[in-house]
């Protein structure tokens, strides 16, 4: 059994849920539900499954809601990162946490859904995880295991598992899932205030340490409602 590389995970959940209206009118993102389950304690689960046993939620829209709902679990222990103030985008939300963080740790969207392969995706991480040579560890997957994606994929991937950028006016061949292992050398000399992660990941990407591990299991892109249906279906089947 593969021993996990962090107890705690970050789970990114403040967002303003905009591609998902109306039914985030009156509810945050992660409260929807998806297969009689609301899509953060579909994340949760997973987490408590995989043995992860702390989960770090940051706030924002509909906050009060939110954190209502999941300060009430047991596995994993649910803290908060508090953004009522001010939305940080993702980059800034890891930043505002990073003291309630170990090094590394887990980060994953809330509104993951996901099937494991033969191993969870924790545990795929944390198999491949290497502190001397990543600053961060994206789970990825392959257009054919990306149920509801229709974009153009974000990442070349070599053959030890480096990542590259997507060109323009191309496709490439691996999408990136919202999961990924961290390193606390990814989050040095941030800018400060609200900013995109993908800052970090460029720094990380031009020296040579940001990698990729492609997922044995299927994912499944939950952005709008249209595809919440699709989704349920193939829950149901599998």
């Amino acid at each position: 059994m593969t021993t996990l590389a962090s107890d705690t995970a970050m789970i990114m959940a403040a967002g303003m849920g905009k591609r998902m209206r109306p039914l985030t009118a009156t509810q945050p993102k992660p409260m929807v539900r998806v297969a009689g389950k609301a899509l953060i304690d579909h994340a949760l689960d997973r987490l408590e499954e995989a043995g992860v046993a702390r989960a770090v939620v940051n706030v924002h829209y509909l906050a009060d809601a939110l954190e209502a709902h999941v300060l009430d679990r047991a596995v994993p222990k649910v803290t908060i990162s508090d953004e009522r103030a001010q939305l940080l985008e993702t980059g800034g939300g890891l930043i505002k946490a990073q003291g309630q963080l170990p090094d590394p740790f887990f980060c994953l969207n809330a509104d993951n859904i996901w099937l494991d392969g033969p191993r969870n995706a924790f545990a795929d991480l944390s198999a491949r995880w290497n502190a001397d040579e990543m600053d961060a560890l994206l789970l990825l997957v392959g257009h054919a295991q990306a149920a509801n994606f229709a974009g153009q994929g974000d990442f070349y991937m070599d053959p030890v598992g480096r990542l590259q950028r997507r060109q323009p006016g191309r496709i490439a061949p691996f999408i990136y899932t919202g999961i990924q292992l961290v390193s606390h050398r990814l989050l040095r000399d941030a800018p400060q205030g609200k900013f995109s992660t993908n800052i970090l990941w460029n720094r990380a990407i031009e020296e040579g340490r940001l990698f990729g591990l492609a997922f044995t299991g299927q994912w499944f892109e939950v952005g709008t409602p249209q595809a919440i249906a699709p989704t349920q279906d193939a829950l149901q089947r599998g």
